[in-house]
């Protein structure tokens, strides 16, 4: 495509070159430049500069710059000076796909938890009216039933546009995605066109981008003024109440849905199972009784947010009760790992004060024996970071009979300091501590007695453990597996010893 077509939305001071060439690829990362005719964005990143990498990615192949500073380089090199390099890659990579979600419907989520189960729940629904759906999400891309792995639970632009424009290739219409605080902070996903929002709830968390929760909020409220049809608001929370103000004079409408307030979809007759949540979902066209095979009040949230999605689009509550009936679980979210008559483990992804009550709360009518929790925290060491991590100990200490606290993405932060900030929340003579997670795992296994729960929280679908500046191959649930073979196996070696 050539630059000049490229560059229609894009506000840049032209600095040096041609505006009539040809290019042929985007990047923002030097490393990945590797052919003649490459536009090259240089963003600031949180721990490098792409401003360093230029003549790097010059000597790779790259012809056209865009740049936030003043640079001036050989011809024939083109280089363009922006305010913000972000939004002009954000920008320049939609145009370069041709505007794919111009042609699709295109569902975002938002929240702090619940994003990836309310995007698979939306999934379902809508494969039952139109076949293959696109998804991305923290599990990954998936065009319809193939799948793309990902570093981001929001790809940057580039990547972002090209995966639109894969499902586009692939005859795929409806995509659902989330949109994490990250990318609409960092801007990935502008230039992109979405029908419908959805807000989950907002709880503490990533503070250490954000700062304060009103910076989280006005960052999470963005998506909602970049919709064209619809907007669904979880009515039940405070900052989902005030989003409803503020979307009231916005052209897209707004749906909402709860339990415990007046809202336009609401669940009554709940009944919570072991496995799943039952309830009727009142809608001002009817009800129709949902079962969804995910247990507790959560789920309800999530199965409510992904009905208002369909809902509003005029999908039948029919097609809306099929779809969440035959969702068959998602991975990482209360996940049963393992289950027999002795104990029941269970992985999910809660890495929050609130995800992690939730998860518990959702647990513990079903617990015959102890409910213990294996749980660390990654958060920075920063103010809100050790509150967090304080907040997550009070949450294990008052709902958990047996806390064993590990780590969890520890990167390059002390293991020690992450547990006594947890600790420090906590009555340190009911829990116990280590700093290895797989230690951890299975100091929780082999102190488990008949009846009781293990919940393995945090990693959820996450198969590697981030420690340093690498990253080493984790699985909770091949963990818990090899255990539990070999008990086992001792156990019938020492059975057969004693006959």
């Amino acid at each position: 495509m050539k630059l000049n077509e490229l560059l229609k939305n894009v506000n840049y001071e032209w600095i040096q070159g041609r505006l009539d060439q040809d290019v042929q690829a985007i990047h923002y990362d030097s490393r990945e430049v590797s052919e003649q005719g490459t536009l090259f964005v240089a963003i600031c990143g949180f721990e490098t500069d792409g401003h360093q990498y230029v003549a790097a990615a010059l000597a790779a192949g790259a012809t056209v710059l865009i740049v936030e500073r003043d640079m001036h380089l050989p011809e024939p090199v083109t280089i363009l000076k922006v305010k913000d390099a972000r939004i002009a890659l954000a920008q320049v990579s939609a145009a370069f796909y041709r505007h794919p979600t111009e042609q699709m419907h295109l569902i975002g989520i938002t929240g702090t938890n619940g994003k990836t189960s309310t995007a698979w729940m939306i999934k379902s629904i809508y494969e039952q009216t139109e076949g293959a759906v696109g998804c991305i999400s923290t599990l990954g891309t998936f065009l319809g039933a193939d799948m793309l792995p990902q570093s981001h639970t929001t790809p940057e632009a580039p990547v972002l546009q090209h995966r639109f424009h894969q499902m586009k290739e692939a005859g795929i219409d409806h995509c659902v995605m989330e949109v994490s605080s990250h990318a609409l902070h960092l801007h990935r996903v502008d230039g992109s066109l979405f029908d419908t929002a959805v807000f989950t709830n907002l709880t503490p968390d990533h503070l250490e981008l954000h700062q304060t929760m009103e910076h989280y909020y006005e960052t999470k409220a963005k998506l909602f003024a970049m919709t064209a049809k619809h907007n669904i608001i979880n009515l039940d929370d405070p900052y989902g109440q005030r989003l409803a103000e503020a979307c009231k004079p916005m052209d897209a409408e707004y749906i909402t849905y709860g339990i415990e307030n007046d809202a336009d979809l609401t669940a009554s007759a709940i009944h919570y199972g072991e496995h799943h949540s039952e309830y009727l979902l009142d809608t001002p066209s009817g009800s129709v009784l949902i079962r969804v095979p995910l247990p507790g009040r959560v789920n309800i949230y999530n199965s409510l947010a992904a009905a208002a999605a369909a809902y509003a689009d005029g999908v039948p509550l029919q097609m809306i009760q099929k779809g969440l009936g035959a969702l068959r679980g998602i991975k990482g979210r209360f996940e049963v790992v393992h289950q027999d008559a002795e104990l029941k483990v269970v992985v999910d992804f809660a890495h929050t004060e609130d995800g992690l009550e939730q998860a518990l709360r959702t647990l513990r009518p079903h617990v015959a024996g102890r409910l213990i929790v294996v749980f660390g925290v990654y958060a920075d060491g920063s103010a809100a970071g050790r509150a967090k991590r304080l907040a997550m100990g009070k949450v294990a200490d008052r709902w958990a009979d047996l806390a064993v606290i590990t780590t969890d993405n520890p990167k390059c932060q002390s293991p020690a300091m992450s547990i006594s900030d947890i600790l420090a929340g906590m009555d340190p003579r009911r829990h116990l501590a280590y700093a290895d997670r797989k230690q951890a795992i299975e100091a929780a296994l082999q102190i488990s007695r008949r009846g009781d729960v293990i919940l393995l929280a945090g990693k959820g679908h996450e198969t590697v453990q981030k420690i340093g500046n690498g990253a080493e191959p984790f699985h909770e649930a091949e963990i818990v597996q090899a255990f539990v073979q070999h008990r086992l196996t001792t156990h019938d070696i020492l059975e057969g010893s004693s006959r």
